[in-house]
């Protein structure tokens, strides 16, 4: 009988470190997923000449303005930042779908927030949508905010510039050419397409939600990080920024069911979510 194997006990260095990460942004790193602790910070120990996680920690924890700094890096290091351009196209076409039908039964101009939005290629991927359908049957473009939590994934999500690779992560030549240009070794959103978003930093556990009401809600591959109780927190949140007739999208492997009452499956748009009935 073959018995799994379970992963070695995490080391005192690495359980506060795993607690840091869930007390700032609710995400939960298990046993399973720890070799990402060694790997993330390997480069922030050689940059400060640090031989050990238990040196990391100790500096970490010593006090001071610094220190602060330092935890905020060690966080924002462990984030997992896996994106690309036009991810599962098909359920981005849908939201475009869904704001051409709200867009004809309101005269205001749609709201669309792209939570946890990476370094932008999400947001970036509704802008090129949103433009073409303008262009193609003036469908009137919506304002898109875009949040995360990583102030070093939003600096580049505000630059738009990629790499060779990233920019060939779901991106036809077609819409390489028309909506990017090169700039010494990277490709770089055109001006016209990064000034139509609109980018800040928050944390979807604690920090204050972006003003007003929102027509759609972005929050993709989310959710699969969080403990439980997070996942209701954050959800509960999300639903009390949606306009009656709004709709949530979440990860291919996510759903609101189980984690909160406020949100149900739409009827109307297969896949998304909208807020229940009362």
């Amino acid at each position: 009988m073959n018995v799994p194997l379970r992963p070695p006990p995490l080391g005192s260095a690495a359980n506060k470190i795993v607690t840091l990460l869930e007390q700032r942004t609710g995400q939960h790193l298990d046993a399973g997923r720890a070799w990402r602790i060694d790997s993330a910070l390997q480069p922030m120990l050689r940059e400060r000449g640090l031989t050990s996680l238990d040196e990391l920690v100790a500096r970490m924890t010593a006090g001071g303005r610094a220190e602060q700094g330092l935890a905020d890096l060690v966080v924002d290091a462990l984030l997992n930042q896996e994106t690309s351009f036009f991810r599962d196209a098909g359920v981005l076409d849908l939201v475009v779908a869904a704001a051409a039908d709200m867009a004809g039964a309101s005269p205001r101009r749609l709201r669309i927030w792209s939570a946890a939005c990476s370094t932008g290629q999400e947001p970036l991927s509704l802008a090129m949508l949103f433009s073409e359908a303008q262009e193609r049957s003036g469908l009137p473009f919506p304002e898109i905010r875009a949040t995360d939590i990583s102030a070093r994934a939003l600096k580049r999500a505000r630059a738009g510039r990629y790499t060779q690779f990233e920019i060939q992560r779901g991106l036809s030549i077609r819409r390489m050419m028309r909506w990017f240009e090169v700039r010494e070794d990277q490709w770089e959103a055109k001006a016209e397409l990064r000034y139509r978003l609109l980018f800040a930093q928050q944390n979807l556990m604690s920090d204050a939600m972006p003003g007003g009401r929102f027509d759609i809600v972005l929050c993709r591959n989310v959710l699969m990080y969080l403990s439980p109780a997070a996942r209701s927190h954050v959800l509960d949140r999300i639903a009390g920024v949606l306009r009656p007739g709004g709709l949530l999208m979440l990860g291919a492997g996510e759903t609101v069911i189980g984690h909160t009452e406020a949100l149900v499956p739409s009827e109307r748009y297969r896949g998304l979510y909208r807020l229940a009935a009362h």
